[in-house]
């Protein structure tokens, strides 16, 4: 994998600067840790609150949440042409892509089909770069208003269904940026990365739809789908690891807990029920901070 790192990544930066600022790479969970769908559309989610929650309201949420993923797939993510390609990365097919202007180019007219050759791998990678061209935009660039006020207010009404499930998700993510109000810009010692066992395609949708594009980059979201959370990890560990860089994975399965384990990774376990030591809202950096140092200082006093 060849995308640009920053320069802490890459040992660019000065060492007195490393070794004050380690880089800080944040590997999460997309379902039922950043977003809640599946225990939406099952009811679980509501079963955990013994009668609280409405759980018929929970299937409608969790349902119309499952449409909007598939239309915006369908309709600006080429979704019913590749999802037989499914891809682990956004980029995996770039040695492919010979930077075509892609302005006037007809994708209905391309022809992409099987078999999978080299000629078929460039129409597919120009459909990804598109894709992370309309990642880039935004939704409200996308989207026209009529589709950005559903879209908004499901986006509220689950925020509000789920106790701020989604908006205190992504302002953790934030904060793992070292963005705030006073400093909206990301911090460059830190990088969000999703590992999500959905393909590709609707996974970046998810992203867009559940607002996490503008804390997660596209090049950052990996699919495990067919090739397992370990294999994804050890790319970011790949990516981005040097010698002074520290990981921490989050998430609700087990796979990426056994994979965090392989990597010596800390991991922090995301449960909805309402009495769960880590859910959202209520895991914050503090937390997050703590799980890396018990790690990492060990690791440091064992080495």
């Amino acid at each position: 994998m060849d995308e640009a790192v920053p320069a802490l990544a890459t040992g660019e930066a000065s060492s007195d600067a490393v070794k004050e600022q380690p880089l800080k790479v944040y590997i999460w969970d997309m379902d039922e840790t950043l977003i809640l769908l599946k225990s939406l559309l099952d009811g679980s989610y509501a079963g955990a609150f013994d009668g609280l929650k409405d759980r018929e309201k929970s299937v409608e949420i969790g349902k119309r949440w499952e449409n909007l993923i598939l239309e915006l797939c369908d309709e600006h993510f080429f979704y019913e042409e590749i999802e037989n390609y499914n891809e682990p990365y956004l980029n995996a097919l770039n040695e492919y892509d010979d930077g075509r202007d892609l302005t006037s180019y007809d994708f209905e007219a391309d022809c992409f089909s099987s078999p999978y050759d080299d000629v078929n791998k460039k129409k597919l990678a120009y459909r990804q770069r598109a894709i992370r061209e309309k990642y880039a935009k935004g939704l409200e660039k996308i989207l026209d208003q009529h589709m950005v006020k559903v879209w908004n207010d499901l986006y509220n009404l689950t925020d509000k269904y789920t106790d701020g499930w989604l908006s205190s998700a992504h302002k953790l993510l934030e904060e793992a940026l070292g963005k705030t109000a006073a400093t909206p810009t990301t911090n460059s010692s830190s990088i969000n990365c999703i590992v999500t066992s959905g393909s590709l395609i609707p996974s970046l949708a998810k992203c867009l739809l559940y607002r996490l594009n503008d804390v997660v980059s596209s090049e950052n979201v990996y699919s495990s789908w067919e090739v397992g959370k370990l294999q994804c990890f050890k790319w970011i560990k790949e990516r981005f690891g040097g010698p002074n860089v520290r990981f921490c994975a989050i998430g609700d399965g087990h796979e990426e807990c056994s994979a965090a384990q392989v990597m010596k990774w800390p991991f922090i376990k995301i449960e909805f029920q309402p009495d769960a030591p880590h859910r959202f809202p209520g895991l914050d950096m503090a937390t997050v901070q703590t799980y890396m140092d018990v790690i990492y200082e060990s690791s440091s006093k064992d080495g």
